[in-house]
């Protein structure tokens, strides 16, 4: 019996290796072979500082050379209850895959018990001799309803199970990356304000002395009542100006604790920040070729390992048409009394296989089958549409680059001479040869256009970010050689 169970087992535990899914074949990526350049007339999207290495090779520390924000999202790492979810549904899925990958193999028990019963005389010619009450006791090893996995129905289920674990994983690396370059939007978002805010009190406090001299000037009868509204009119747009911008920037403040999982000011040694002219974030990251994403971006990896979790589930629902064969036996030993449960001429047996076929089900396995590929291609269509949604990030990214490069530099010109018209309009005015209106005026044409050249500094760091997201950056924290077991690395599931 011994060896009879023996050669069972091996022969399920080699058949159980081949599974009835069918082979997997990666779907082809639904967009172009190359990235789009920028608009006619701007930069192209092609490096322009010599920098060679992909994104993910780019540390953030290095990409984010700002201490104060580097000691954010190392924080953020550390905090953040999204990511921490991530990680846990991790473990989930770890512990889902082992409870699935238990049943490749039998479960062995240790068995013990004791009965106590009565018999009548025709009982107990059969069973222990006499009649009346018996004791028995029974102790030994077991395995209970093992399934014998000739059609690899338990191994295409392990599959799948393995299949979301993986798919778990990158979903974790997609949050980490997301939350890296969430940070950091967030980041500038609440120094763009908080430099709005500065110079919007600054225009404040100016227009509130020039409003003071002109009412002296008016009272005195040197300036007509018009002048005088009209500074009164810049004071009152400049306080609005202050008190939106002064809102703008907590609620930017708020969303930033949000993210970093902590208030910011309980953050020990956090060092000053920078203002947006002063941020060096590298902004010519080389794109390389559309099919690079497909291993550089961990949630087109997540995608493509639910999609091998619906492959795998098909072989499961294949396997479901063929017979199903299970095992259970146990061996030990028997007795009326306990002392005696290890004499010689104790040892008992069972041997219990069971087939089932199935003949008539109403349709249940084909149905299931059916929502097996149906599934299977609702995740195809997952895996390509994750697939155009990066490209277009990225390709978004690449035509902004080169524009937002010559809006920045555009915008500082305008700010300069926005700046020396202001200049010339007062020494005009003070020189008696223009009005004072041409004075109000060019103040408020340089207002709005250092509120544009601010704006226009956090549009283009943001750019940046993007394209350093898009194209998978941001996993690690220092500059390496990617590693041998990054996002990526894993084979796919074995069929």
């Amino acid at each position: 019996m011994t060896k009879t169970l023996t050669t069972l087992l091996l022969v399920a535990g080699v058949l159980s290796g081949c599974t009835l899914a069918p082979k997997y074949e990666r779907p082809a990526p639904p967009v172009a072979g190359s990235f789009p350049v920028a608009p006619e007339g701007y930069a192209t999207a092609e490096v322009t500082s010599g920098e060679t290495r992909r994104a993910t090779d780019i540390g953030w520390r290095e990409f984010f050379r700002d201490p104060r924000l580097q000691a954010l999202i190392a924080t953020s790492l550390d905090n953040n209850r999204d990511l921490r979810q991530a990680a846990l549904r991790i473990e989930e899925a770890r512990a889902t895959y082992q409870v699935q990958r238990a049943d490749l193999l039998p479960t062995v028990n240790v068995e013990g018990g004791y009965t106590r019963a009565r018999t009548t005389p025709a009982e107990a010619a059969t069973v222990l001799g006499q009649p009346g009450v018996t004791e028995v006791y029974r102790v030994g090893l077991g395995i209970s309803s093992y399934e014998l996995d000739f059609f690899g129905r338990v191994r295409s289920l392990s599959n799948a199970a393995l299949a979301q674990y993986f798919a778990t994983e990158e979903a974790h690396r997609s949050a980490y990356i997301s939350l890296v370059s969430e940070v950091a939007k967030a980041y500038l978002a609440e120094r763009s304000f908080a430099e709005q805010y500065e110079l919007a009190r600054n225009t404040l406090q100016a227009r509130e002395s020039t409003y003071g001299l002109a009412k002296r000037r008016f009272e005195a009868g040197a300036t007509s009542a018009l002048d005088l509204r009209d500074n009164e009119s810049l004071v009152a747009q400049a306080r609005v100006a202050a008190a939106q911008l002064a809102r703008q920037r907590a609620q930017a403040q708020n969303a930033l604790e949000v993210l970093v999982g902590k208030p910011v000011g309980t953050i020990e040694n956090l060092p000053e920040p920078m203002r947006l002219s002063d941020e060096r974030i590298i902004s010519d990251i080389p794109a390389g070729l559309p099919s690079e994403l497909l291993e550089q971006r961990p949630d087109i990896r997540q995608a493509e390992q639910q999609l091998l979790s619906a492959n795998a589930n098909i072989g499961a629902a294949r396997a479901a048409f063929f017979p199903r064969i299970s095992l259970t036996t146990s061996v030990g030993t028997i007795s009326p009394t306990f002392s005696g449960l290890f004499d010689a001429g104790t040892r008992a047996w069972s041997f219990a296989p069971q087939l089932t076929l199935p003949i008539f089900d109403y349709g249940r396995n084909l149905s299931n089958l059916d929502l097996a590929n149906v599934r299977k291609n609702i995740q195809v269509a997952n895996y390509e549409k994750t697939i155009q949604t990066a490209f277009a990030e990225v390709a978004d990214a690449l035509v902004a680059r080169g524009t937002l490069e010559d809006q920045v530099t555009g915008q500082e010109q305008v700010r300069d001479a926005e700046a020396a018209r202001y200049e010339l309009s007062r020494l005009r005015f003070r020189s008696g040869v223009a009005s004072y209106l041409d004075e109000l005026d060019a103040q408020r044409q340089l207002f709005t256009a250092e509120q544009a050249l601010i704006q226009a500094r956090q549009l283009r760091l943001n750019n940046a970010i993007d394209l350093y997201r898009a194209l998978g950056g941001g996993l690690r924290a220092d500059s390496a050689v990617a590693q041998q077991a990054a996002p990526g690395a894993q084979q796919p599931v074995a069929q």
